[in-house]
This record gives structure tokens, C-alpha cells and sequence, in this order.
């Protein structure tokens, strides 16, 4: 049996105009800011107008670790919303915006998929509303005026070989991974290694999606360290008077993409902090003011649970106050089966017992989603291969842990197919079972904070970091910056540092290779292993493919 592409049921949706998806939820259309017909930004006067309202219930999507299977996160945050309105609560969705990077890559993009897609599909994986250029050019604006500091008398006293501050693209281009800038003569500066990362990894990015309004984003820029000077004290994005500036370039950035889903359900698309090196999750101020506008709020975090939930819990709840009432943990039997040994190109044939092996990584999951006093229901991601057998064995395993699997069809059939999952979801968020509570208290040093998350959430029996990690983890605390959380950046793919040790290992080390301050985000970023700020794109990228047709319709895309 044949399935239409994603691209091709998103071409078709029956959209609404988007001042009717703003009635929906409250938002009358002087509030709305039109991007074209099916997209608008919400302003900042009515953000502010509902901030005395009660708080909806706050639900989590997360997954397993990500396999070459395939979890569907994104499928299912959009699933479920829709199922949630359609029994007949008030569901509002908040997801990432997508990356250039990724879509002309190899990934793909971030707008869900089959018939739980939020549209317009195109937009949202390409320029959308602009927000990722804006941060961009925010960023770049720095970069230039960090410079041009140094070129006209360097009055902050800037020692050249310690800039940090990076420049960035949307865009995977390994070449410009380590550059020398500066090159040609007296008039273009003073030449010094620099190089780019992917604009998703800038710290702007996470400061955006974790600040609360435009002056709490002006403080945060400004507190942003960009370069040290020779006596090792930081050399601040105030110091070169660069915050007011780059608060002007994300004024409009600042405020939140109201789209729609397939079935005409509100959807909040903003901000897209990447995972591994910032905290992976949409912005704040999307959440916040959706928890305003409805009942039930549906939101993910990149990754599998033992990066982004983690982060969603330790670092975005912890910074905005919030606290979520369930958590969904995705799972497909495909990816059990990897899991528990199997090739990807022999996934289509029925193996119980490899199922049953690869459950114990899914196991780990929820034992430490429970260790943050919230309730967790898995949600089956159903694959038109899985067999009943699969999928009972998948239900068994989470019954011997405490928790119900549900099975979930709505990358095939849309709500209808999402209607259990919405069920068990409002059941538990409205039990008040949550007693949520991050696994490290802010007072806690820095190292130890990174011990308790590699023990208590990787099962690792050490962390193994040398005594230039540990002396500058305690220089931060001694300058007051050890109140704040670390950002984990590691494989999404293992528990370990080793992305090919799948499964729920234990009994493995986790290396510290450097730690970074990103003051103006607020949290340490802490990274083990090898970690890519800037990715290359595959042998055969998916730009190949991409290509407008006779009728100016996008091919390729999906």
C-alpha cells in the first residue's frame, strides 16, 4: 500500500485563515501580526495582557535515544494535540523552528509528519517569519563590532588570541568549521584563527528562547562573555556597547509564531536552541503564554530524554518557573528492535525477542523521567510493519515498570488515531500526581552538578575531567557563577559518550573534554566526547533533490 508524502498531505491541508486559529485561543487579529494568510506573529501587548491568567496543564513529549528507525517526536507532540482537541479539550502546541542546516542536509525538518503535520510545512522549514535570520544578524552584528573594537584602539583591552566569540551560519558547511580572519593588510585588522558555528548553537539562540520579555533579552546580551583579556578577566558584549543594538535586530524575533496543525488546532513554532551544546527546547515565552491560552499545552525536547528532557527539567523549567503535569515518552518498535541488535534493513520482519532486548533502553528512560516526581505514559509510535506481537511485548515491558504503553496511530490516521493517547494523557496530568522537583539544587558546585546527572541519569560510575577543567569550574563559582545549571553536551545516540554503545549500559566513564560559561543563557555548557557546533552535509545531500516544478511548487523537501 502506497502513502503520501509528507509534503504531499501538506500541500493539500484545508487551512483556515490565521485570524480564525487566533479566535480559537483568545487572540483577537489587532493582536495578530500577519506573515501572509496562514502565519502570524503574536504581539508583545497582548503576551503581556494575559500574564495574570491560571496556567494550563503542561505536558512533555520526549523519546528514546534517537535511532537510524526513527522515533517521531515531533509526529507525536502534533498527534496529540490534535487528539486533545479532539475530545474536546483546549490544546495548544509548542514546538522548535527548523534549521536551514538540517532540511539541505540529511535530517530533514522539524514541522512533524503523515497527518500530524503543523503547516505551512514549506515556510516553516525554510525562512518562516525570519526569526532565524534575525538571530543571525544579531549575532553577526557582534561579531563585527567585536572587531572593529580591536581595529579602532581596542579600549577594552581585548588580548586577540582569547576572542571566543564565534561567528555563525544557517547553514551545514564544514569549511568554515576553523578560518583566519582578517587577512589582506593593515586595513582589514589584525588576523587571528576564528571559524563558524551553525546559527541553531549560538548562544543568542538559547538567550532568545530563554528570556522572558525584551529587557530581560538586552540584560542577557549584554552579559554575554565574547574574549578575555591577558589578565583573564572577560570581556563582556556590554563592554563594546553591543546589547542595545542586537535587542533592536530580535524585537520582532522576540515574539511567537502562531501557525496551525492539519486539523486547524493553534500551534506556537519559536526558537530552536541546539540540543546538545544549549537546552533544546522553544522558547519561554511561547510556553509561557500558551499555558495562558489553554487547557492542555503539548511540547517537546530535542533529542532523547537523557538530553532534552533533562534540560527541559534542570535548565528551561528551572530558569522560567514552570513545572510539567505528565510526561509522554515516544518509543517505536523499530527502534526497540535496533535496540536489541537488529540491522536497519532487517526491521520489517517480526523479532519478539529482539524487542524484548532493546526495551531496556526505553526502561532507563522512564525509571529516570519518574525520578523527577512526574507521571510518564509511553506513547507506541506505530509503524505499518509492527506486528501485534511487537507491539504487546513493548506494553508488557512498561507494565513491569509501572507505566502504561499506549499505542498511537497518528502519522496514519491523524486525532482518530491519537484519541487513547489524549485520553491517558488529561488522566494523568489532571491526577495530580506531579510533584516535579530538578535533581540538583541550584547551591550544588558545578562538578558535582555534573556528577549527579552522568550517575543519576547516564548510570555512569565516574566522570573523569583534569585538574584544568576543575580549576576553571571552581573559578566560575568564585565569580559567582555557580548557582547556575550545566547544559550536558554529549551523543544524542548512547547513554555514554560512545555512540554506538546502545541499550542501558552501565559501568562506563564519562569524559570532560571542556567546560563553557554561557553567562548571558545562564547555564555551564559541559562537553564530553566529540560534539559537531558545526555540522557537514552527507555524501549526497538532500539540496540535490530540491528543486521548484513546472507549477513553482517545492520538490525534495519531504
Amino acid at each position: 500500500m502506497s502513502y503520501k508524502s509528507d509534503i504531499e498531505i501538506a500541500r493539500a491541508a484545508q487551512k483556515r485563515p490565521i485570524q480564525e486559529i487566533g479566535d480559537k485561543i483568545g487572540i483577537a487579529s489587532e493582536h495578530l501580526l500577519p506573515y501572509g494568510h496562514d502565519k502570524a506573529k503574536v504581539s508583545q501587548t497582548f503576551i503581556n495582557s494575559v500574564q495574570e491568567k491560571k496556567n494550563g496543564k503542561l505536558i512533555l513529549v520526549t523519546a528514546i535515544n534517537p535511532t537510524p528507525a526513527g522515533e517521531g517526536k515531533t509526529t507525536t507532540t502534533v498527534g496529540l494535540g490534535d487528539g486533545l482537541n479532539a475530545i474536546g479539550k483546549k490544546a495548544m502546541v509548542c514546538i522548535r523552528e527548523a534549521s536551514l542546516g538540517p532540511n539541505f542536509g540529511m535530517k530533514g525538518g522539524a514541522a512533524g509528519g503523515g497527518y500530524a503535520q503543523v503547516v505551512p510545512m514549506e515556510d516553516m522549514n525554510l525562512h518562516f517569519t525570519g526569526d532565524f535570520h534575525a538571530i543571525t544578524s544579531a549575532h553577526s552584528l557582534l561579531s563585527a563590532m567585536l572587531d572593529n573594537h580591536i581595529y579602532w584602539g581596542n579600549a577594552a583591552d581585548i588580548d586577540t588570541r582569547r576572542v571566543t566569540w564565534r561567528r555563525v551560519v544557517d547553514m551545514n558547511d564544514r569549511s568554515l568549521r576553523q578560518i583566519t580572519s582578517s587577512l589582506g593588510g593593515v586595513s582589514n585588522g589584525f588576523a587571528r584563527e576564528d571559524g563558524f558555528d551553525i546559527t541553531v548553537a549560538s548562544e543568542v539562540m538559547a538567550i532568545l528562547c530563554l528570556s522572558k520579555d525584551l529587557k530581560d533579552l538586552e540584560e542577557r546580551l549584554g552579559n554575554m562573555i565574547v574574549a578575555y583579556r591577558r589578565d583573564r578577566s572577560p570581556v563582556f558584549a556590554r563592554d563594546i556597547k553591543a546589547e542595545g543594538a542586537m535587542t533592536v535586530l530580535l524585537k520582532d524575533a522576540m515574539q511567537p509564531n502562531l501557525v496551525q496543525t492539519l486539523e486547524n488546532n493553534p500551534a506556537f513554532v519559536h526558537g530552536g536552541p541546539f540540543a546538545n551544546i544549549a537546552h533544546g527546547c522553544n522558547s519561554v515565552i511561547a510556553t509561557q503564554t500558551a499555558l495562558k491560552l489553554a487547557d492542555y499545552v503539548v511540547t517537546e525536547a530535542g533529542f532523547g530524554a537523557d538530553l532534552g528532557a533533562e534540560k527541559f527539567m534542570n535548565i528551561k523549567c528551572r530558569k522560567a518557573g514552570l513545572a510539567p503535569d505528565c510526561v509522554v515518552l515516544v518509543a517505536t518498535v523499530r527502534a526497540m528492535k535496533m535496540n536489541g541488535g537488529v540491522a536497519k534493513a532487517d526491521l520489517g520482519g517480526e523479532n519478539v525477542e529482539a524487542v524484548q532486548k532493546g526495551c531496556a533502553n526505553l526502561g532507563r528512560h522512564i525509571g529516570n523521567l519518574k525520578s523527577f516526581g512526574v507521571p510518564v505514559v509511553v506513547a507506541i509510535n506505530h509503524f505499518v510493519t509492527d506486528t501485534d506481537a511487537e507491539v504487546q511485548a513493548v506494553k508488557d515491558y512498561c507494565g513491569t515498570h509501572g507505566v502504561e504503553a499506549v499505542l498511537s496511530c497518528h502519522w496514519e490516521l491523524g486525532s482518530e488515531g491519537s484519541i487513547d493517547l489524549a485520553q491517558k494523557v488529561v488522566e494523568l496530568a489532571d491526577s495530580g500526581q506531579a510533584n516535579f522537583s530538578p535533581i540538583y539544587p541550584d547551591d550544588m558546585p558545578l562538578f558535582e552538578k555534573i556528577e549527579t546527572i552522568a550517575k543519576r541519569i547516564y548510570r555512569a560510575d565516574e566522570v573523569l575531567a583534569d585538574n584544568k577543567v576543575r580549576n576553571q569550574l571552581k573559578e566560575w563559582e568564585e565569580a559567582g557563577y555557580g548557582n547556575l545549571p550545566v547544559c550536558m553536551a554529549k551523543t544524542q545516540y548512547s547513554f555514554s559518550t560512545d555512540p554506538n554503545l546502545r541499550g542501558a549500559p552501565t559501568g562506563h566513564s564519562v569524559p570532560v573534554r571542556e567546560v563553557r560559561l554561557s553567562a548571558g543563557a545562564g547555564f555551564i555548557v559541559v562537553v564530553c566526547g566529540e560534539i559537531m557546533t558545526m555540522p557537514g552535509l552527507p555524501r549526497k545531500p538532500a539540496s540535490e533533490s530540491i528543486r521548484l516544478n513546472e507549477a513553482g511548487q517545492i520538490e525534495g523537501l519531504f
